[in-house]
This record gives structure tokens, sequence and C-alpha cells, in this order.
């Protein structure tokens, strides 16, 4: 319970700065979350439940409100073809994805994504304390799982420009068309080093250079805005309705592995690691980012996905970032060998070492 308590805090207390800040949907009757509230109104307002009180007390309200279950539930993020069926609302979930290709139907519409998504949201706020989802996509060159949607060269083209005001045009671009299908989350940047020409996954890294991975971290910018001078350092920031929580990926070394095989062991001591592949995580810190994932690789041996020194002890003890963690696509399921050998154990050390929510 305790371990729930401290990591449900964490992801949300962020969760209700987001959705007091940004609506979800459009018009035409859409849900809106920032009006949410008003959905009970024949109901005594409830702290957690008023705009008008800071995210500190809403959050401590509605912490003390919740169950165990509703905490477990809160840490989740499920793929949609799982979300049927009331999972959201007999569950609790905190959030729903849509994996590589995951689509309501073929060539969906925008429509056909914001009816999907108003579902899932009347579920989640059908339940017992009414916390709303936020659903997030890859949309790494644009909103590439979309159909019709604007595609951009992939990162290593992008890196090659050198142009980081380019890549915060498009990341802009990206951030309304992810808006324009109800979709508040998108899992970009990526901030790999690629080290090896070998690692398949080499297009989505920058370049092998952290400078200019540093450099191109300007897509947070446009994708959540730009963050105010007297924001604190590691405080997520997400302009309006027109942005996205952005997530940068994968924390940490995932381009520097053993013959570029991916999701392998990067072997390298920690100045090396800070060196290369931590400075990317320095500037999107910088920039507000929301997120960060985990990657499937290990660092000399540790599973990422179970490393708290680097976890808990680096990203938010000594960088302070304060959005939170989340894992990869089963990346809970890959601390084993072979891959959910022990789900308990994986997930206990998972959350131990300062995973936010579990995908």
């Amino acid at each position: 319970l305790l371990i729930f308590s401290y990591s449900t805090l964490k992801s949300l207390r962020f969760h209700l700065k987001f959705i007091s800040s940004v609506s979800a949907f459009g018009d035409d009757g859409f849900w809106l979350l920032t009006n949410w509230t008003g959905l009970l109104e024949a109901e005594d307002m409830m702290k957690y439940k008023n705009p008008k009180e800071s995210n500190e007390v809403r959050v401590e309200d509605l912490l003390n409100r919740m169950n165990l279950e509703e905490k477990i539930g809160q840490m989740l993020q499920i793929e949609r073809k799982c979300a049927s069926d009331n999972v959201v609302k007999n569950y609790f979930i905190g959030s729903v994805l849509s994996e590589g290709g995951s689509v309501p139907v073929p060539k969906a519409s925008a429509e056909n994504w914001i009816d999907m998504l108003n579902e899932f949201q009347k579920d989640a706020l059908s339940t017992r304390l009414g916390i709303p989802i936020f659903y997030g996509i890859d949309a790494i060159h644009g909103h590439n799982t979309v159909y019709n949607a604007t595609i951009f060269p992939h990162n290593i083209g992008l890196g090659a420009t050198r142009d980081p005001e380019l890549v915060k045009r498009i990341g802009a671009a990206t951030a309304l068309e992810v808006r324009a299908t109800g979709i508040q989350y998108a899992y970009a940047p990526c901030v790999a080093v690629c080290r090896d020409p070998r690692w398949g996954r080499c297009y989505e890294s920058y370049s092998e250079d952290p400078k200019v991975v540093q450099a191109m971290t300007e897509i947070i910018s446009g994708l959540q805005g730009d963050i105010p001078d007297n924001m604190l350092n590691g405080v997520p920031f997400i302009a309006g309705k027109e942005k996205v929580l952005a997530c940068a990926k994968h924390y940490v070394g995932d381009g520097g592995t053993i013959n570029g095989i991916d999701g392998s062991n990067t072997v390298i001591d920690r100045n090396g690691l800070m060196e290369i592949h931590m400075p990317g995580y320095l500037s999107a810190i910088s920039k507000g980012v929301a997120t960060v994932m985990l990657s499937y690789s290990s660092w000399n041996d540790v599973k990422m996905h179970a490393h708290h020194d680097l976890i808990t002890g680096f990203l938010k003890n000594t960088l302070h970032f304060q959005g939170f963690v989340i894992s990869d696509y089963e990346g809970i399921d890959r601390i084993t060998t072979p891959h959910r050998a022990d789900c308990t154990y994986s997930l206990k050390a998972g959350v131990s070492a300062g995973i936010d929510m579990v995908v």
C-alpha cells in the first residue's frame, strides 16, 4: 500500500494539474475535462473536484478518498483493444494507449478517434471518484498511426538539418493533429544517442553526437509549448488545449547497447553514461517535459525498468524531475529472463525503482 500510495501521489499530482488546465475534447457536446466537476452538480463540492483549490489540496483530498484498487488502477495504462466492456470503469484505469498500428477502425477519421475516446472517458467519469483518463499514442514523426496525418522525416533526418527551430515547428504541427483526434499524450521525442549503426532503431536517434540530440529536444517546446521563465526546473508544463504531453525516451542508454542489439546491455562507466546518453534528458527536463519513458535495455547488466539508482536516485532526486515515469510497453515483463517468469517480482521491482505508470 505504501509503495502504491507514493507513486500514485506523484502521477496524480501531475494528472490533476494537466486536466485542470487542458480540455480533452473539442466542441459540440464532447466532454470537457476543464468542466468535469459540473457533471456532479447535485453533490456537494469536494475539494478534489474544485478547480479553485490548489493542486496539492486536491491531490491530498483525492488520495485520502481512494482505496487500494483505485490507486492501482490509476497507475495502469492499457492498450485500447483491452479497454472494452467497461474495463476502464471496473478497474479504475488511469490511461489508455494505442500500440503501433492500433486504430478504432481501418482508415479511422478524427471523429472515429474522438468517439472512441469519449466512450472511454464516459466510463472513467462514471466511477465512484470520476477521475478522467488520458490517452497516449506514438507520434514520433507526425501523428503517424492516424490515416491521412502529416508525416515528417524521421529523427535521423531531422538531426541532419541541425535546425532546432524547424523541429520545434514540426512538434507544434504534430501536437495540433494529435489533439484533433482527442488524444492528449504523444510518446515523443526519442532522445537516444545511436552509437552503433547496427542498431535497428538508429533512425529514431537524432544523432550520434549528444550535443545535436540536446539541440533537437526543442521539439518538446513545439509539442508542449514554451516553458515560462519563472518555472522551476523539473516541473512539467503544457501550454493549453493545442498542446500535448511529451515523453523523453528511452531512459537511458538505449542507443549504446553492445553490437547495437536492441534492448540489450549498455556497458559503459557512469561518466560515459552521463556524458553521452544523459544530456538529452537534461535538456528535456529543462524544457518542462511531462513524462519520461524507460528503456528495455540494461546498464551494466541491471535492467533500466528496475534501476532504482537511475530512476529515483538520479532522475527524481538529483534532477528533481516532477513529471511521471512510465514503463515501455510490457517493459515490466522484461525485467526477468525469460519474460514474465515472475510477474509479482517484476512489478514490485519496477514500482519500487520509481515507475509511476505501468504499460
